[in-house]
């Protein structure tokens, strides 16, 4: 293939991005992958936490089905992408730990249990465990009302995920260029810093600087960055179900390490991590006190895209022909990014739509 021209040009190799090159590649499309920053998985990508946790089961609708099929679809997806790529992405189907504070908290976690046997069916299942169900990990102290446990929750190394999907992408014949920042994008062409490439579909998937790109086609900025930080610490807890407390994911990845996070921050100054991150680590250790005795090993920060409707921004670009974005991940980029691009995928070669109406780019635009 060409390195100026393709069936499809995916602009970001982040999570949705890889994800939308995997499928086109299947459906025997060539792709071009241009990635401005050194690497895949340059920008939000490539951290450190990696929870594939699930909304909760009541008031179901098409968002929580969408992504409840996304989930369960995931085992199936990366043990391809493992076995085509020949590297490790540390998913695990662990589940998670949320702790019970109060009587009010256990009662609303009851309906919750019925509403799980009736959204999710066979698939998962949630239950009430003990305060003390796993006092190595979580303090039982802080669960005094118990602990919700459910095992539809995973988790994955994020960067290595990445590079699986990539290693994959260029296995199967498709072509990513790192280093290649794109200027403009037009219907049939995209502007790089490195000359013009042409395709007859072109999906944004580059994050917060995607939004940039996209400002122009729809006459307003559609999204905007949010700051994230998270820290991993040297502590081997790979065989336990992931915690989710006090807004804070404390994860056991399978290479080792616990990845903790992450801040959500509208208004920072840097992409650096800050004195935040210590506030981080102190709760984190206040939820695990097995914690206060690790050391830190890496500190990270990231700047997450968001856009205006909250709702990933998926689908054909209004007034344009053959642009699609794939922007907006967010928080849930990883546990919905495969059936993202199969969606997606979906609708450039066949015009089928199906993915929530929220999800269109239409929706996020005039907010």
């Amino acid at each position: 293939m060409a390195r100026d021209k393709a069936d499809i040009i995916v602009v970001g190799a982040g999570i949705f991005g890889l994800w939308t090159a995997y499928a086109a590649l299947a459906r025997g499309l060539s792709v071009l992958v241009l990635e401005a920053g050194p690497q895949v998985g340059h920008g939000a990508s490539g951290g450190i936490v990696g929870a594939l946790a699930p909304h909760m089961p009541e008031r179901w609708g098409d968002k929580k089905q969408f992504q409840f099929e996304a989930l369960t679809g995931l085992d199936d997806a990366l043990k391809t992408v493992e076995r085509e790529s020949g590297l490790p992405t540390g998913y695990g189907r662990v589940g998670r730990l949320v702790p019970l504070m109060d009587d009010i908290g256990r009662e609303r976690a009851l309906s919750r249990i019925a509403d799980a046997k009736e959204n999710w069916g066979t698939a998962a299942r949630m239950q009430i465990l003990p305060p003390d169900a796993f006092p190595d990990w979580l303090h039982p102290q802080a669960a005094p009302a118990g602990i919700v446990h459910d095992d539809l929750t995973g988790r994955l190394h994020p960067h290595l995920t990445c590079l699986a999907l990539a290693e994959a992408i260029r296995r199967g014949g498709g072509v990513i260029e790192t280093g290649c920042t794109v200027t403009a994008v037009h219907s049939g062409s995209v502007q790089t810093d490195q000359g013009t490439r042409q395709a007859q579909a072109i999906v944004l998937a580059a994050g917060v600087a995607g939004f940039d790109l996209l400002s122009p086609l729809v006459g307003e900025v559609p999204g905007r960055a949010e700051k994230g930080q998270a820290a991993l610490l040297d502590m081997d807890m790979k065989d336990v179900p992931l915690i989710y407390a006090d807004g804070l994911y404390l994860i056991g990845h399978a290479g080792g390490g616990v990845a903790i996070g992450a801040t959500s921050e509208r208004h920072f100054e840097g992409v650096g991590p800050d004195a935040l991150l210590d506030d981080v680590i102190a709760r984190a250790c206040a939820i695990s006190p097995h914690l206060a005795q690790a050391r830190v090993v890496r500190r990270w920060a990231g700047l997450r895209p968001r856009a205006n409707g909250r709702d990933p921004m998926l689908g054909g670009v209004p007034g344009t022909t053959g642009i699609y974005a794939a922007l907006g991940a967010f928080k849930i980029g990883f546990g919905i990014g495969q059936k993202v691009g199969q969606v997606l995928v979906d609708e450039i070669m066949e015009g089928r739509i199906e993915m929530p109406d929220s999800f269109r780019v239409a929706a996020h635009l005039r907010r």
